[in-house]
């Protein structure tokens, strides 16, 4: 039997899919704690052999052949960058939504010419790559070279993907070289005012985190067993659902979806749409949005963004989704006690739904920073509207991922959280979506499938994405 290995090499858990090739099926999947401070493959072997043991409840294990393993990784912090522009709306936000589709946490976002104070911050920052942009091409070049003088002149040793005004790059290149920066120059991630080109970017980091950050963070060892860590894990989920959206010649995909990401320490969400304006009389501003864009709320958590999640929520609207029987619950006490036991597993019917909650809260928020903005605007024609972002009110689908909705009885309720609320009508979230629930926990899986055999991933996933 063919089959295909993969592997999360996640947070807190390592997790195994094992998928049969012939029949498009998920052949077991399996998990253990992370181990990636001692020795990675330990967590990984302990998961290994519980896969191992699900398979053969099947079959004979020996009569696979597993034609790829692969892996994705957001072990050891994941990937964590900054992002370095022109001006913070445009050239800076443009580096910024790069790095966050390459899966990357966004530590900040500098803009203008760099100064000391904040050459001494990036220095003093647990960093793995540094995306450094600004101007047009054609356009100013003078910041950019200056902000590559500044990080040659300072001595930070972080690999700098380049991908600012071309008309800069041969300069800054000889600058980082000179200093024993390791550069990695490629396409502007704005050639023109407000026109995005963040692939070329993505695909360059996602380059350093295999032949670099992998290495830097213990993980050689587990390229001995498999063929590559391909991409930080956000990547892959955003890849499994770009081609799940779009499909490809062979297989259709289910159009605009979006799906909403639920973890330990943060929020992602994943939207996969254009966002034009669904109605007449709006106006597009700001910044070109990203087909496949990708969001992350550091501070809406379950477990170790859990007091930052009450401090961005607030205790009333925590409390106004609990159960009436919760209400006089002490909503500050859980979330401390979330936040100092990470790795606390609701028990009792008062912790699940409690957990719950805090989805909702989290959901809500997420959604509300992820989506597009109307602004009135008073005119001379009469009154008018600016969208700011991308408008996902029509969006046919929402798909819920990370462990409180997989595990919820009710994860509809969690996702309609994030649904268009007429009392906020600004923020254009999506009205009537269909829910969908990766209830197997496969969709990096099937990023990672979908670099190879991408028709036979979007059929996985249309099997195994439940109705919620």
């Amino acid at each position: 039997m063919k089959a295909y290995l993969a592997i999360d090499f996640g947070s807190t858990y390592t997790k195994l899919t094992a998928i049969d090739l012939d029949n498009e099926v998920i052949l077991a999947t399996a998990k253990d704690i992370t181990t990636v401070e001692d020795d990675i493959m330990i967590g990984f072997n302990k998961a290994f052999n519980k896969l191992k043991i699900e398979i053969n409840k099947k079959i004979n294990f020996d009569e696979i052949n597993f034609v790829n393993k692969t892996a994705c990784s957001s072990a050891a912090g994941g990937l964590k960058m900054v992002a370095i522009g022109l001006v913070p709306e445009l050239t800076a936000e443009a580096a910024k939504k790069a790095a966050l589709g390459a899966g990357a946490r966004v530590i900040k976002t500098y803009a203008y010419e760099l100064n000391s104070r904040e050459l001494e911050e990036i220095k003093n920052t647990a960093l793995d790559i540094i995306l450094l942009a600004g101007g047009t091409d054609g356009g100013n070049k003078e910041c950019i070279i200056h902000n590559a003088k500044m990080l040659a002149e300072f001595k930070v040793k972080i690999p700098v993907v380049v991908a600012g005004n071309k008309a800069a790059t041969d300069e800054i290149e000889n600058i980082l070289k000179e200093a024993e920066i390791d550069c990695y120059i490629t396409e502007n991630v704005m050639p023109f005012i407000n026109k995005l080109n963040v692939e070329p970017s993505r695909e360059e980091i996602r380059k350093v985190f295999m032949n670099k950050i992998v290495e830097a963070k213990g993980m050689k060892k587990a390229e001995e067993f498999i063929k590559g860590i391909l991409m930080p894990t956000p990547a892959a989920v955003l890849k499994a659902s770009e081609i799940l959206a779009t499909g490809t010649d062979e297989e259709e995909g289910l159009g605009d979806l979006i799906v909403v990401d639920i973890g330990g320490a943060t929020t992602d969400i994943h939207s996969i749409a254009k966002g034009e304006p669904t109605k007449p009389s709006i106006m597009i501003k700001g910044l070109e949005e990203p087909y496949a864009k990708r969001t992350v709320e550091g501070d809406l958590g379950m477990r170790y963004s859990a007091i930052a999640l009450l401090e961005a929520s607030g205790t009333r609207k925590i409390r106004n989704y609990l159960h009436d029987s919760l209400k006089q619950i002490d909503v500050k006490a859980q979330c401390q006690f979330r936040h100092d036991n990470i790795k606390m597993v609701p028990q009792s019917e008062e912790e699940i739904r409690f957990d719950e909650a805090m989805a909702k809260a989290a959901t809500e928020l997420a959604m509300t920073r992820h989506c597009g903005v109307l602004e009135c605007v008073y005119t001379p024609m009469g009154t008018m509207f600016n969208q700011s972002g991308k408008d996902l009110t029509e969006t046919p689908y929402v798909i819920g991922t990370g462990g409180v909705i997989i595990h919820s009885l009710n994860p509809k309720d969690i996702l309609k959280a994030g649904n268009f609320n007429e009392e906020d009508p600004i923020h254009l979230k999506p009205i009537a979506p269909k829910f969908l629930v990766d209830k197997t926990y496969i969709l990096s899986s099937m990023g990672l499938l979908a670099q190879e055999y991408p028709n036979t991933a979007i059929r996985i996933m249309k099997k195994y994405l439940v109705e919620a």
